[in-house]
This record gives structure tokens, C-alpha cells and sequence, in this order.
């Protein structure tokens, strides 16, 4: 009887190989969202953000403000 007819839904041991992966994934991630090395590379993320925003908004100020 197919899975999907009974309501349950069961995965395949293929599908369970990537959680190895996934739990490497996710110490790199917690490692880089928390603690020091986070919020180092949250306020250079900022930083970043900010200066692309200033410069797009000023070569737009620019072509849009421009005498003719």
C-alpha cells in the first residue's frame, strides 16, 4: 500500500544522509551568530550595508540631480 494513502509519510535512508551535513551546517552557523565572531561580523555586516546604500543612493542622487 502506497505511503500516501495511508497518511503517513515516511522518508527514504537517502534522505537521511544529509543530516550529518546539516549538523555541521548548523555549528558553523551557531558558531557564527553568536558570541564575539558574531557580533564582529553583524556590525561589519552593517558597516557594509550602510556604505553600499550610501553610494547607490548618492550615484543615483547624482544621474537624477544632474544639470542638464
Amino acid at each position: 500500500r502506497p505511503t500516501w494513502e495511508s497518511g503517513t509519510h515516511t522518508q527514504s535512508p537517502a534522505a537521511h544522509s544529509g543530516s550529518r551535513a546539516g549538523g555541521s551546517l548548523s555549528r558553523i552557523s551557531r558558531k557564527l551568530c553568536s558570541g564575539k565572531l558574531g557580533i564582529a561580523l553583524k556590525v561589519l555586516g552593517g558597516v557594509a550595508l550602510f556604505w553600499a546604500v550610501f553610494i547607490l543612493g548618492y550615484v543615483t542622487g547624482y544621474y537624477v540631480h544632474k544639470c542638464k
